[in-house]
Formats: C-alpha cells, sequence, structure tokens
C-alpha cells in the first residue's frame, strides 16, 4: 500500500478496504475457477481408487488428465462448475478477509510502535477463520457441484435446496466441514498475509512502477505458494468431509483431523498433498492478483474519493 495515506475517517476507510477486497475476490475467481474444480475432483478420488478400471475415462490421472477427460465428457462449460457459489461468496469473503485483517492488525502489534511479522500473521488468521465461517455454506454447495460428473449442470439454488432438504442447515448439511474450512483458510491466511507483507518490508522497492510491479507480484506469488503447501490437509480433509461419501449412506469423513488419520493410513502420507499442483496453480498467481488488485484499488480509492 502507498506510504502516505490521506487522513480520512475509519468508517471511509473501512468502506474502501470492503470495496477492494471484494473486487480483488471476484476478479480473482472468475479466472482461476477451472484449477479449483479440478482440485476438488483429484482430492475427492480415493488412492488407490477402489473402482479404477470400472471407471476407465473417468479416473484421473493428473492436472491435465483431468482437463482433458473433463472436456471430453461434460464439455468445457464444465471448467467453472459451481462458480455460482464462490462468486456470490468471493465478494464479501474477500471484503470480510481484507477488512478483518486491516482492522485487527493494530491489537496485534502488542504494545510495538510498527507491525511485526507475528502481527501480520495473527491478523492473518484471525481474518481467515471468520472469512472460512461465513462461507462455509457456499463451499458445501460448491464442492457438490464440482463432484457432479453429470454433464447437465444442476443450479446453485436447486444443489443448495437438495442439501438442505435430505440433511438440514446443520453439520450434517449445509455447515458440514466447518471445522476443516476454519483450519484451512486460518492457516492459509496466517502464512499468506505473514510472508508477504513481512517480505514486502524487507525487499527494497524499485523506483521504476514496472519493476515494483513485478517485485510486488512476485512476492504475492511466493506467499500464495507456501501458503498451499502449509494448509493443503486441512483442504483435502475438507474435500473429503464436503464431498460425496466412498459408499453411499455411509459416511466416512467427519472431523478434520480425524479424516486426516483416515487418509493417511489407508493412502499413505502424499495423499495428504492431493490436489496440490492445481492449488498452486490457482492460488499462487491468485494469490498474487488477489493482494495486487487490493492493494492498487484500495490505494486508487484512497487518493481519489477521499
Amino acid at each position: 500500500m502507498a506510504s502516505q495515506q490521506p487522513d480520512i475517517s475509519h468508517a471511509k476507510r473501512a468502506a474502501f478496504q470492503v470495496l477492494a477486497g471484494g473486487s480483488a475476490g471476484f476478479l480473482e475467481v472468475c479466472i482461476m475457477q477451472p484449477l479449483d474444480v479440478v482440485k476438488t475432483r483429484i482430492q475427492i478420488q480415493a488412492t488407490p481408487a477402489p473402482n479404477a478400471a470400472a471407471l476407465g475415462e473417468l479416473h484421473y490421472n493428473g492436472v491435465f488428465d483431468c482437463f482433458a477427460k473433463m472436456y471430453r465428457h461434460e464439455g468445457i462449460s464444465s471448467y467453472w462448475k459451481g462458480i455460482m457459489p464462490p462468486i456470490l461468496a468471493e465478494t464479501p469473503k474477500r471484503a470480510i478477509k481484507f477488512l478483518v485483517f486491516e482492522q485487527t492488525k493494530p491489537l496485534f502489534q502488542f504494545g510495538s510502535p510498527t507491525p511485526t511479522p507475528l502481527t501480520f500473521s495473527l491478523a492473518g488468521l484471525t481474518a481467515g477463520t471468520l472469512e472460512a465461517i461465513a462461507v462455509n455454506p457456499f463451499e458445501v454447495v460448491k464442492v457438490a457441484q464440482q463432484a457432479d460428473r453429470q454433464k447437465k449442470m444442476l443450479s446453485t439454488f436447486a444443489v443448495a435446496k437438495g442439501i438442505i432438504k435430505q440433511d438440514g442447515l446443520g453439520f450434517s448439511g449445509l455447515n458440514k466441514g466447518i471445522t476443516a474450512t476454519m483450519g484451512r483458510n486460518g492457516v492459509f491466511n496466517m502464512v499468506y498475509f505473514g510472508f508477504y507483507h513481512s517480505v514486502k518490508n524487507v525487499v527494497p522497492e524499485y523506483k521504476e512502477s514496472h519493476l515494483e510491479f513485478l517485485r510486488k507480484v512476485t512476492i504475492g506469488f511466493l506467499a500464495g505458494t507456501l501458503a498451499c503447501f502449509v494448509n493443503i490437509p486441512f483442504d483435502v480433509a475438507k474435500s473429503r468431509i464436503q464431498g460425496p461419501q466412498p459408499v453411499a449412506g455411509q459416511i466416512k469423513y467427519r472431523g478434520t483431523f480425524s479424516s486426516m488419520g483416515i487418509v493417511y493410513r489407508e493412502e499413505g502420507f502424499r495423499a495428504l498433498y492431493k490436489g496440490l499442483v492445481p492449488k498452486i496453480m490457482r492460488l499462487g498467481p491468485g494469490g498474487a492478483i488477489l493482494l495486487l488488485v487490493f492493494e492498487y484499488s484500495y490505494d486508487y480509492l484512497l487518493h481519489n474519493y477521499s
């Protein structure tokens, strides 16, 4: 963000943070959704697949294989399956995330005159945990849509209505897997914000605008990539809990850590990192997009509408 910011009211500054964060979230999800669909498909697929031979073409052997088979069997529109829940959720989700992050930073300075790496990490953890609570119902609907391999797509409303009718609004229905979502988002944002702002404050700024832009893109990409490595076991557990269970009518994956344990025992340690490649392909550049769109939008609003 700009080193010198105009002196404006706290409420107006918060409103600008909401607008900039929402814009960043909307743009990021529209660009990166296909990789999120592929990540979910790979994560909910057991290893070794118990009926891989029977599935044939529907068993995915990697990111590009998944893209190819989805295109052949479901068409190009399948890459954006489940996009409505994140579109509806990402604008308020990112608005909440950036607002909470900016507003809680002073609480975690602990008497220090300037924010420290711990400040950024704790504010990020708080922001990620709160946004998870707000968006988990959308995540449940999104995963249900992404896991559906039928060519004809059900509407977001129809899927949500079906989940509520069958399982209700509670922790078995529309709020299923909420602790896994809180763990995933909380840990991700703790690393993401902690790394980005700490490193950005250490690496010297460039006077040339294009070099400064590349500096921020690089740090944002590294922040998103590192956060993916740290939080993906929570993401795998979330996908297993919220996705279709291996045997219809029997719930195998319930709690966050118990689901991680089941995956580890039955499929090995590497299975906890399923979907890492598409996740990095999405959240590496996606992390850079989010932070840069937020920073430039926020600076624009501060200097043009204050």
